[in-house]
């Protein structure tokens, strides 16, 4: 049996044995092992399976017959097989709506932790003890404050040291009243797209792109049309050519998901340009924009609009950490309101408490010590991956370093299917990416994308060397 690490395990006993008796795996009457023997087949001590028969036998699907054992009950409790066929198979529950089945289908990031995951940060390099330190300031000076519902537009103390961060480090110029705290940058997406456009009206996505931004868009029933990107970023003119009317475009500006282009100034002012003409809104997503290897971060594209036609969204769980869960989205003045409403509407305040941690740390000199070390390891990492690709799959997979990011896109030999050596290194157990996963159109490459930021030099070479056996199989067997 499967642990769930996070469900006692008698109730994990008892669900398992329990579904067996609704899908008609133990039929009505059925004599049960005795504990002893099925402790032992479980792996768990006798007490715990007495646990879970009790659970059941206070539920009615077991009964106890003394001097004889424990059965299945013959007549089950009726509201529990509700949804049961005569079969004894469930008859499946309500049919998911269009909006569901495109929330249903979630990320394609693979499970974090995993060799190889996109977008995972060096978490065996975060300085815990800074942001202990900061928890317990937060909690020291907020006291009681940290009981209540938080402003509806964030911790005022971290939208303060928010805005005092773009301003100088990404050419965000705002107010702290122009910041809403989110939990992620896809809820940011998720609110600008129910805020500024009505179910049909058309969304320019970059092609290939962010998966979830895709999944946001459609689940607030826009319409998502590809555009391709090239070295230059997004294709303003075949967007313009594509959808000239549309109501928002989704794009990465300052480093491409998946690809790592960097949008040039032309494409940039023509994206501003086509906006201002069409009376459309740009999300401007800056997912990992802190880390630039060569040279100062490029500028974002709010700071060259001044905040008239572009939303900002930025995410810490990149900088910081996944389980941080904290992101934000800076709005035009005269939006922010709005978009605070509607995120109280929604439900999608963050905890308090990790507001406040997070302020002190970003507001003292612990974040940018730590971006700045995270440049440097980053890009020590990223050398250490091209060079045991180069070493040890050269001629299959070639790839070339990038000035920014904490990933890698490795193109393929054209007769090497990326989804099915994605498939072999899961099954390997780690977090490799098919670049073709990323398309909504036509696919445009054949490659992998592979995460580098969380893991040493030598874990990345030992990881490099198993990939080039996957691919030699995949090669060899024409799969």
């Amino acid at each position: 049996m499967e642990r769930d690490e996070g469900t006692a395990i008698p109730v994990q006993i008892a669900r398992r044995l329990r579904d067996l008796v609704l899908t008609g795996g133990l039929a009505r009457g059925t004599r049960l092992p005795s504990t002893r023997r099925l402790a032992a087949s479980l792996g768990v001590s006798r007490t715990t399976v007495i646990a879970a028969a009790d659970i059941l036998t206070g539920e009615g699907f077991l009964e106890a017959r003394h001097g004889s054992g424990t059965y299945v009950a013959a007549h089950l409790p009726a509201d529990r097989l509700e949804g049961v066929s005569a079969a004894g198979l469930r008859v499946p529950g309500p049919a998911l709506s269009r909006r569901g089945a495109a929330l249903a289908r979630g990320s394609l990031v693979a499970t974090v932790g995993r060799l190889f995951t996109p977008g995972l940060p060096a978490l065996d390099a975060f300085p815990a003890g800074d942001w202990r330190r900061a928890v317990s300031r937060a909690q020291r000076k907020a006291g009681r404050e940290l009981l209540h519902l938080t402003d509806p537009l964030g911790w005022p103390p971290l939208r303060r040291a928010i805005a005092a961060y773009v301003g100088p480090a990404r050419g965000v110029t705002c107010t702290p009243d122009q910041v809403i705290v989110l939990a992620s940058a896809r809820q940011a997406i998720s609110l600008a797209a129910n805020l500024l456009a009505d179910p049909g009206d058309r969304v320019w996505i970059e092609d290939p792109g962010y998966p979830d931004a895709r999944a946001a868009l459609r689940s607030a029933g826009l319409t998502p049309v590809p555009v391709p990107v090239d070295a230059a970023g997004i294709d303003v003119a075949a967007g313009r050519r594509m959808a000239p009317d549309a109501r928002l475009a989704a794009v990465t500006p300052s480093h491409q998901y998946p690809l790592g282009a960097i949008m040039t100034l032309e494409r940039r002012v023509a994206l501003l340009d086509w906006a201002r003409a069409a009376g459309a809104t740009i999300l401007e997503d800056d997912y990992d924009g802190e880390f630039r290897y060569g040279g100062r971060p490029i500028t974002a594209l709010y700071g060259l609009d001044g905040g008239d036609r572009v939303l900002y969204v930025g995410s810490f769980s990149k900088a910081m950490f996944p389980a941080l869960r904290l992101a934000y989205l800076v709005a035009p003045a005269g939006l922010a309101a709005a978009v605070a409403q509607a995120r109280r509407a929604a439900h999608a305040e963050p905890p308090a408490l990790t507001q406040a941690a997070l302020a002190e740390f970003v507001a003292g000199d612990a974040f940018t010590q730590h971006i700045r070390r995270m440049r440097l390891l980053y890009r020590a990492r990223q050398e250490a991956l091209v060079a045991a690709i180069r070493r040890h799959l050269d001629g299959a997979l070639a790839v070339d370093p990038s000035d920014a990011g904490m990933h890698l896109v490795a193109h393929l030999d054209p007769a090497i299917p990326d989804r099915t050596v994605a498939a072999e290194a899961a099954r390997a157990g780690m977090g490799v990416t098919a670049l073709s996963r990323y398309a909504a159109g036509p696919a445009p490459g054949n490659g992998l994308v592979l995460g580098y930021a969380a893991h040493d030099e030598g874990s990345l070479d030992a990881g490099v060397r198993r990939l080039a056996h996957l691919v030699e199989v995949v090669r060899s067997t024409g799969r």
